[in-house]
């Protein structure tokens, strides 16, 4: 089969995205597919027309990665593709969005506010930090609204605190979102078709909490598989983010990243529709786990591309 490996792309998350793509084109050679390597830039179209893949898998990360942009343009094209489709990659890529879909479905994710620059540099935002804090609380975690991988992520202590937070985030997007603090257990449940692998649970040291680098650099996080968590709790975890992947219409596999607090409800920060696939990420340990080598996992993924592009086929047919 031919099948074009999208990768890097402009967002700030291009070396991550390189580094996916690398080991999916090296995993699929070795499943004896026709590999085509395809940098997501100016001519990427130009390029699918011209090497006419079977399928395409999307390594790509970030904004105009995984914001719905090429998935779009792979529908125009009619070139099936891996991953979720068009509306829950916007979905999952917009976390203020996200948050509001999974509060309305009752699913657990922790108190918010947003804004957008226009509300912070021309409506006085800012002034607005007695009821944010009257309604939050401190800490605070304050993030950009489409980003990920922790970049722009700061943690706000105290009031002030804050606008050089909110600074830190702008500077990524143009909304940040305001988040309440969850001291407790940080873990994340990968999705395969639906059906929830074992649950990863990060241990970053505190320096590193919020660190894009300790994410990717090996020995900087440690992660233990599956995480050590009393089987209610973890059957509790795993049911909410199985809510939150239905909720938020993945498909494919997406990664759901959670809280579990010192009450053990857990609680859901967001949703990745196209977590990395790196040496250190998440999704291919917990498949590892599961008993599932990464080659047989990027074979699954590709099956459900096709599977998921036939059921598209007679659904605009009918």
């Amino acid at each position: 089969m031919r099948v074009a490996v999208l990768k890097g792309g402009s967002s700030l998350e291009r070396q991550v995205s390189l580094r996916s793509g690398a080991r999916v084109e090296d995993a699929l050679a070795s499943l004896g597919h026709e590999v085509v390597p395809i940098d997501a830039d100016a001519d990427l179209v130009r390029s699918l027309k011209d090497e006419r893949p079977d399928v395409a898998f999307i390594a790509l990360h970030g904004p105009g990665g995984e914001d719905g942009t090429p998935q779009e343009l792979l529908e125009i094209l009619g070139i099936p593709y891996t991953g979720p489709g068009v509306a829950s990659c916007i979905r999952c890529m917009d976390k203020v969005l996200s948050k509001h879909l999974l509060r309305a479905a009752g699913i657990p994710t922790p108190d918010w506010v947003a804004f957008n620059a226009t509300a912070f540099r021309e409506l006085g935002a800012a002034d607005a930090l007695e009821q944010i804090e009257a309604r939050l609380g401190f800490p605070l975690v304050v993030k950009p609204a489409a980003q990920g991988s922790a970049l722009g992520v700061r943690f706000a202590a105290s009031r002030d605190d804050v606008p050089e937070a909110l600074v830190a985030a702008f500077s990524y997007d143009d909304r940040v979102l305001l988040e309440r603090h969850v001291a407790g257990r940080e873990l994340a449940v990968s999705l395969l078709d639906g059906e929830a692998l074992p649950i990863v649970e990060v241990r970053a040291k505190e320096e590193d909490r919020f660190n894009y680098e300790a994410r990717y650099e090996i020995g900087r996080t440690e992660y233990v598989c599956p995480a050590d968590l009393p089987q209610d709790v973890a059957a509790s975890v795993r049911e909410v983010a199985s809510r939150a992947y239905e909720t938020l219409g993945c498909a494919g596999f997406s990664r759901v990243d959670l809280m579990l607090g010192e009450v053990l409800q857990p609680e859901v920060l967001e949703a990745n529709a196209i977590p990395g696939l790196t040496d250190t990420s998440l999704l291919p340990m917990a498949a590892h786990t599961a008993g599932l080598e990464f080659e047989d996992l990027v074979a699954r993924i590709i099956e459900l591309a096709l599977e998921g592009d036939g059921r598209l086929a007679r659904q605009r047919g009918a």
